[in-house]
């Protein structure tokens, strides 16, 4: 399903007041701080129209075998209705209330009994009101096996009618819509987080257990929530370092969260990768020194690519000396890195001295740093006490310090950025020392927020095809993390 059509849909919706924030009260008699009321659409019939379309194309993606459509009253039923009447697909009315006189059915239509019906529904919270209208068609003789929504709000109600065997397919998750209007900036930060905790502290749906005696088990402790925030969130965050925010909008315009280690000799070569990876990266990361033939044209060149594909340079230079020092290299020398690498690293080992000197240059730029807080070679000494210590560097430093290069995520403030080197599509090692991760333990396991690739893609026999598996295994893995799906 298309991303932009789902997008433009969730602003559309957005526009006719569709959705509301503030508080509202919900079937389940829950109080909400975020309402979807799709009733308006019946006075709108280009997005009645919308809906319909996107949900039939739905169908057809999850290839559904059914003989008839019933939409849940009331809401649904003129989709229902547009979807059967435009693809003329049988179609059954679930009434509310049985009629004293005539057939006095609760389900009109003609139908056979053991016909399978699909469901249609505009919002689900708890499913309660999708089951309803399955009980209703059980008794009259129909299966049901499908549902399909068009907003989930992520409180239970798959879970909820999975256990009752009804497989439910979402057009847009609550997550989803969130971080849309929050991009266009329809919402703020706070509201989005307000909401997304709200989701995450509210699911309907509780499983029954059962101790082996058939007596319900006694519950088990709820575990304290976090609210991971989106790329996008994060973003706008008040005291995000300006650097960080541009990465981080990058990030979620791109859907990458992918960092190519361009360790190359050639620079001809390295501008050819910056050309056909960048559209699939977030940020390239070179070693400028093992360059053979490195000239002042090619840092150029090499700007115009960043420009023109929308990624940042990252200078994996490795700081490690005192403040002026390094204020030196970073400005003056051969490379004259500060002039053209919007981010550089550091070690800690110097102490604050050398982030000093290196904002002493870079700030003015609008340049940032990334502190080495952990390293991904076997044996590293970067670990507990130096690890706190770069931690807390970057804390007292961070108008320059953004984030850290690091094995797994060390800071609880979202405004600084983890990044993690040693990620290959299968763990291991190599004869070296170098250890390697998956995308998927990297984000969702050891929170990192960008995976740093080199070696899985520049061996690989296709290069563009290795950076497009990787960035999509980065973007599912993170998405995963959120708790949401970008359909």
């Amino acid at each position: 399903m298309d991303h932009d059509s789902i997008d433009s849909l969730i602003l559309k919706l957005h526009d006719v007041n569709a959705v509301k924030f503030g508080e509202y009260k919900l079937k389940s008699g829950m109080m909400t701080p975020i309402y979807i009321d799709l009733r308006v659409l019946v006075s709108y019939p280009a997005l009645m129209n919308q809906v319909s379309s996107l949900i039939y194309e739905r169908v057809q993606e999850e290839g559904l075998q059914f003989d008839s459509v019933c939409g849940v009253p009331y809401t649904a039923l003129p989709l229902a209705t547009i979807i059967c009447s435009r693809h003329e697909l049988p179609m059954l009315i679930r009434r509310k209330e049985a009629k004293d006189y005539g057939t006095k059915r609760l389900v009109e239509g003609s139908f056979r009994e053991g016909d399978t019906c699909l469901i249609i529904e505009d919002t689900v919270t708890s499913g309660s009101s999708i089951l309803e209208t399955a009980e209703v068609l059980y008794k009259g003789g129909l299966k049901v096996t499908d549902a399909i929504v068009l907003m989930d709000r992520e409180q239970g109600g798959i879970e909820m009618l999975a256990s009752q065997g009804i497989k439910l397919h979402p057009i847009i998750s609550m997550f989803k819509l969130l971080n849309v209007l929050l991009a266009a900036e329809r919402i703020d930060a706070k509201t989005a987080q307000s909401v997304r905790q709200f989701i995450l502290d509210n699911n309907t749906f509780s499983p029954k257990e059962e101790n082996g005696n058939g007596v319900s088990a006694a519950k088990k402790p709820c575990v304290e929530k976090s609210v991971d925030l989106s790329y996008a969130e994060r973003a706008k965050l008040p005291n995000v370092h300006p650097l960080a925010s541009k990465l981080l909008t990058i990030m979620e315009e791109k859907q990458s969260n992918l960092c190519v280690s361009a360790d190359v000799t050639s620079s001809e070569e390295l501008l050819q990768l910056a050309d056909s990876l960048g559209p699939s990266i977030c940020v390239l990361k070179t070693h400028v020194d093992i360059l053979k033939d490195y000239t002042a044209a090619f840092s150029q060149k090499l700007q115009a690519l960043a420009e023109k594909h929308n990624f940042l340079i990252f200078e994996d230079r490795k700081f490690a000396d005192i403040g002026n020092t390094v204020k030196h290299q970073y400005e003056g020398g051969l490379y004259q890195i500060s002039s053209w690498s919007h981010i550089v690293n550091a070690h800690a080992v110097p102490g604050p001295g050398v982030v000093k000197g290196l904002s002493a240059v870079g700030k003015p730029l609008g340049r940032g740093c990334l502190l080495i807080a952990q390293m991904s070679s076997q044996g590293s000494l970067a670990t507990g006490e130096y690890t706190k210590a770069a931690l807390q560097m970057a804390e007292e430093q961070s108008d320059f310090v953004f984030g850290f290069i690091c094995g797994s995520k060390i800071s609880k403030k979202p405004e600084f950025i983890h990044m993690s080197p040693g990620v290959q599509m299968q763990a291991g090692g190599d004869v070296l020392g170098q250890q390697y991760s998956t995308p998927e333990e990297v984000l969702c396991d050891k929170g990192s927020d960008v995976i740093i690739v080199g070696r899985g893609i520049l061996e690989a026999p296709d290069r563009l095809e290795a950076a497009e598996s990787y960035r999509k295994a980065g973007w599912e893995a993170y998405t995963k993390k959120l708790g949401r799906s970008d359909q």
